[in-house]
């Protein structure tokens, strides 16, 4: 196993791994509390998270707004049980447009659809809530708070279809935060801290692997493990895959897993097996990248090795189970035909 440990967990459920990015929202928290429009301590959790939702909207000013951001984050944390379902409520139906304002500024389009009446018709239409998320996001590990209440809310929603309006601003803001243009691409290999790679192996959600050896196997000369990052996210994958380098096409991915087969010359591959695709945060479940990230990935694959495309062009291919849509997928549920899901 890697010397490195693993960092300890935040409130927000993620590693405490802190960004230049959330130390500098830290210090401007810390600095616009004394301005900040803090309910007391001393009232009963729900009220004061309830409290907090609201004071979220008022405030005007950056340090302010995120002192608040992090007392709310901190607030909801400590919610357990009916209040903190009751406060998932209370953010699902309040927090709607403002019907008279909708309706004026629809009847305005209605009138005449200029493309001023219809912005006016789209700022009118959107929830107060999507700007509460948004100053939410304000506090220190804001990002990661968010991604994992939506993981709390995915298990919620059979049982309250209410709260369905608060995961479509989620995902509708996730959409944005977690676009493209703001991941990272790096290669996954031994050096890589032990943190990431224990997310490797408690991640992965086609081909479970087996322990530290296993996994040292699969970051071998001639294979591939590139993951996705966000600066909002240090230090945690959001999204890997598992590439095998071989000559001709593989009969059956089981012989890819074999930590018995000798490791093959990377130099000599003219075909590179994407296997496994596998989500780590199922927070983001649904919220699409297309097709783009798996060719991201290839075009890394032709810069370091471009006898995969000179050689053999057409045997560059994917083989990981399900298929790839452009969203991330699902982990396999528990007794399902993949493998058994592991709890985190």
């Amino acid at each position: 196993m890697p010397p490195a440990a693993a960092p300890t967990a935040s409130p927000s459920g993620l590693p405490s791994n802190r960004s230049w990015l959330e130390r500098l929202w830290t210090g401007i928290a810390d600095r616009g509390r004394a301005y900040a429009d803090v309910p007391a301590a001393g009232l009963p959790p729900l009220d004061r998270a309830r409290r907090l939702a609201e004071a979220m909207l008022s405030e005007r000013g950056e340090a302010s707004g995120a002192a608040v951001a992090r007392e709310l984050l901190e607030s909801l944390a400590a919610l357990q049980g009916e209040d903190r379902l009751a406060f998932f409520r209370f953010l699902a139906d309040g927090f709607a447009p403002n019907p008279d304002r909708l309706r004026e500024a629809a009847e305005a389009w209605l009138a005449g659809p200029t493309i001023e009446s219809a912005a006016r018709l789209a700022d009118a239409a959107e929830p107060p809530r999507q700007e509460l998320l948004r100053r939410m996001n304000m506090a220190p590990g804001g990002t990661a708070a968010l991604v994992k209440l939506r993981e709390e809310l995915l298990g919620l929603l059979r049982a309250e279809p209410t709260l369905r309006f608060l995961d479509a601003d989620l995902r509708h803001l996730f959409a944005s935060w977690f676009n493209r243009g703001f991941l990272e691409l790096r290669r996954i290999d031994w050096q890589t801290p032990a943190a990431v790679l224990e997310k490797l192996i408690a991640y992965e959600a086609v081909h479970e692997i087996q322990g530290w050896e296993d996994l040292r196997r699969r970051l071998a000369a001639d294979r591939r493990c590139l993951a996705f990052f966000h600066p909002a996210l240090p230090g945690e994958p959001l999204i890997f895959v598992e590439v095998a380098l071989v000559q001709g096409l593989a009969s059956a991915v089981q012989p890819l897993l074999s930590r018995g087969d000798p490791i093959d010359d990377p130099a000599r591959a003219d075909t590179a097996i994407f296997y496994s695709i596998s989500n780590c945060q199922e927070g983001l479940r649904g919220i699409s990248f297309g097709n783009f990230l798996i060719k991201q990935v290839v075009e890394e694959l032709k810069a370091e090795l471009p006898q995969l495309t000179q050689s053999r062009p057409s045997l560059l291919c994917l083989a990981f189970a399900g298929g790839w849509s452009g969203n991330w997928p699902r982990r396999p549920r528990a007794g399902s035909s993949g493998r058994r899901k592991r709890r985190r």
